[in-house]
């Protein structure tokens, strides 16, 4: 069976158009017109796949994207109508997985949507890996530096996983959205950048030394 897919928006013309789109490639789709509904459908229908739209009157995606958050994990796209930094960091931070920005190509659309249920499912992992004082569990989804337990999200436990598992080896920028996010954004996004710094405030909350270091012009390296 298809995935389900869920789609908030306030306009209705982008919310058939998407329907449109989406169920030609095969999906199952749902909608919802305000965040209330969207919350509704989220506990009764279970999607796959929720895609978000930041500005809509009364609850807005920002706080739709915190309480399902608080008891889901499905995959979040939020859609936003301005290229602003602080909509997408402020997205990123209420627990959505990716942004897009309107307008948007339904072809880059449907490529993300692809990407993100693609990696819904974790790959099977060994470990603990350690790298210096860092310990990252893939069994149990947790990290630790030293005795501290880190409280991470999904994406960046998933981020630091990818790391951990290519210790001490400087990987591109390219190749760490392809394995984490599933695609390759082509220099256009700063979501990258943007995690690395959570990872950064949670690995060296304490005054801990850098573990995660940049390699200007070309990606980032974890070691000591």
């Amino acid at each position: 069976m298809k995935e389900r897919i869920l789609v908030v928006d306030d306009d209705p013309a982008i919310t058939t158009a998407l329907r449109r789109a989406l169920v030609f490639e095969g999906y199952q789709v749902g909608t919802a017109q305000d965040g209330e509904v969207g919350l509704r459908q989220v506990r009764d229908w279970t999607p796959d796949l929720v895609i978000l739209d930041i500005r809509m009157p009364g609850i807005d995606g920002f706080e739709v994207c915190r309480r399902i958050r608080e008891v889901e994990t499905m995959p979040i796209l939020m859609l936003t109508a301005r290229d602003e930094v602080a909509d997408r960091v402020k997205g990123l931070d209420a627990g959505a997985d990716d942004y897009l920005v309107k307008p948007f190509a339904p072809d880059e659309l449907l490529a993300r949507v692809r990407a993100m249920l693609r990696r819904r499912e974790p790959r099977v992992r060994q470990g603990p890996f350690r790298v210096a004082d860092l310990v990252v569990d893939f069994s149990s989804r947790q990290a630790f530096r030293g005795s501290r337990e880190l409280h991470l999200s999904a994406k960046e436990f998933d981020l630091l996983a990818h790391f951990a598992q290519n210790p001490r080896q400087v990987l591109t920028r390219d190749q760490i959205l392809e394995a984490v996010w599933g695609y390759n954004f082509e220099g256009e996004s700063n979501v990258l950048d943007v995690y690395v710094g959570y990872l950064r405030q949670k690995l060296e909350a304490e005054g801990e030394p850098r573990l995660l270091h940049t390699v200007r012009g070309i990606g980032y390296i974890l070691r000591e």
